[in-house]
């Protein structure tokens, strides 16, 4: 699985990166603008990304702003909505009122509140992908 982390602070694109990559390759960037830019080129690479794991709250160009990008190319290269990558919005404010525009303005696919732990992206892997996790073995690896 190929994803993308976009954190303007340091020590969570490195703890993200270290929690991620156990499941597949992770590229980092440190803000909205650098994401839409490595999706793009993901895309004329033809190897696009299946995750894309973004901060709310950055410079340059914030989370809101990169997803409705995203969303947008999506719909100018008639990419069905189940075709779509899946972008989770990460904040540090668990506020119902972020967490509903994500959803319904931004078109994410679900929303993960800081601190970063191992079990969260277990959580928002099994929900986003239907990956099994490390701590959960399927039945062919027990």
């Amino acid at each position: 699985m190929k994803m993308l982390v976009a954190d303007d602070e340091l020590n969570n694109r490195v703890l993200m990166g270290r929690l991620l990559e156990a499941y597949g390759t992770v590229d980092l960037v440190i803000d909205g603008r650098e994401a839409v830019d490595a999706f793009l080129l993901a895309h004329t690479e033809k190897e696009p990304y299946d995750l894309i794991f973004m901060d709310i709250m950055m410079p340059n160009m914030d989370g809101h702003q990169a997803v409705q990008a995203i969303r947008s190319r999506e719909a100018e290269w008639g990419i069905l909505s189940r075709h779509e990558v899946k972008v989770i919005m990460v904040t540090a404010l668990d506020s119902p009122k972020e967490a509903m525009r994500s959803y319904y303005h931004d078109g994410c696919t679900d929303y993960m509140t800081k601190p970063i732990t191992k079990q969260k992206i277990e959580h928002i892997l099994q929900r986003a992908v239907g990956l099994p996790t490390a701590s959960h073995p399927t039945a062919t690896e027990e």
